[in-house]
């Protein structure tokens, strides 16, 4: 069974009242949508061009050179991760649309690039943002030991060394989910019952076989067959375009939560977190880099990661007014708003964390 774990609604539900009560307000008062407008639209088409032009001057088969033929795979796996920053995840939060079969599209376009939505969202949506940073709950955080990012975290010998070689891993991350851990996590979300009947589960199984069928013959074997060029570049330019959409990814994602200053709570003996959940989002949560725009942009607003856990729902164009609502209600509140100021300082306060995990000691448990 899944674990479930429950929020004491009693400590500070006035700040989470008040909060969401200035935030619709914010919309009632302007009178814009709380999901995507012209902007979004338009980022939209930007970000799915500088994915599907590379690929499509691929196919053509007009780049032979090894260089810029694997330089076209790196600018896809650039496309990919803005692709999975902006559209898909607001999407597949239903952020994106009021109409869920535009949401439902949109979201399936990760599909395409490998990934599968509905794992994606068992994964993200369920566990991650329902029990954000608990050791056991949130897979986010508890990943293969070769990483430790958890204090409640069995602590290796070799986790001393991650600080140095966890950037080299983070390019695997999505390369393992294309081709093992969707599969795996099927079984997984099965045992502790997300998926709810035998009957799911091979819905579920079919689904992600053949998602990922379309993909492998589209990205892997058609280029193979078609293009003039060495199979061994096309599956290079394949894992290539994939370790830079990993390593783009992991490292917006963990210096969003994997960080010195945030919490990594236990519920206690029955179940119950001590903290509203509200709070225990901004506990956990950093954002970084509120000023860069052009940054913000791309990662589809996740750098404000405090103001997405508290309104997944809302699209992230609207993330950066929401901020100053957030960030007033919190200290009036006197409820810790933990924001990095610049990207770069974020990644080293990350570098931190990971020299603190691997040399801190193991949990007495």
């Amino acid at each position: 069974m899944i674990k479930t774990y429950r929020f004491n609604r009693q400590i500070d539900a006035d700040f989470y009242r008040t909060l969401k009560s200035r935030v619709n307000a914010y919309f009632t008062n302007n009178n814009i949508s709380r999901k995507a407008n012209a902007e979004m639209v338009i980022k939209t088409i930007v970000l799915m061009a500088i994915y599907f032009i590379p690929l499509a001057i691929v196919y053509s088969g007009l780049v032979t050179s090894v260089l810029p033929f694997l330089g076209l795979w790196m600018l896809m796996g650039v496309g990919a991760a803005g692709i999975g920053f902006s559209v898909m995840h607001d999407a597949n939060h239903g952020a994106y649309s009021q109409n869920e079969t535009i949401n439902k599209i949109l979201g399936n376009v990760v599909n395409m690039l490998g990934v599968n939505s509905s794992i994606w969202k068992y994964q993200h949506n369920v566990l991650h943002h329902s029990y954000t940073n608990i050791h056991g709950a949130d897979e986010d955080i508890d990943i293969p030991f070769f990483l430790r990012f958890s204090p409640h975290q069995k602590q290796r010998k070799f986790h001393r060394y991650q600080h140095i070689y966890a950037w080299f891993l983070y390019g695997f991350m999505i390369l393992t989910k294309v081709f093992i851990t969707d599969f795996t996590q099927i079984f997984h979300y099965r045992k502790i019952r997300l998926v709810k009947s035998p009957r799911d589960l091979w819905g579920l199984i079919l689904k992600v076989s053949g998602w990922k069928l379309i993909y492998f013959f589209t990205t892997i074997v058609l280029p193979i067959l078609i293009l003039p060029v060495s199979p061994w570049l096309v599956i290079s330019g394949v894992l290539l375009m994939h370790y830079v959409l990993g390593l783009t990814m992991a490292i917006v994602f963990q210096t969003a939560h994997v960080m010195p200053d945030v919490h990594f709570p236990l519920p206690n003996e029955s179940g119950t977190v001590e903290n509203n959940w509200a709070v225990h989002q901004m506990l956990t949560t950093t954002n970084f880099a509120p000023k860069n725009r052009l940054l913000s942009w791309y990662l589809g607003g996740l750098n404000f990661q405090v103001e997405h856990h508290l309104f997944p729902s809302i699209c992230h164009v609207h993330y950066r007014n929401l901020s100053k609502i957030v960030s007033e209600t919190a200290a009036e509140f006197e409820i810790p708003y933990n924001s990095i100021h610049r990207f770069r300082e974020a990644i080293s306060e990350h570098a931190r964390m990971l020299y603190m995990m691997g040399n801190a000691p193991s949990p007495a448990v």
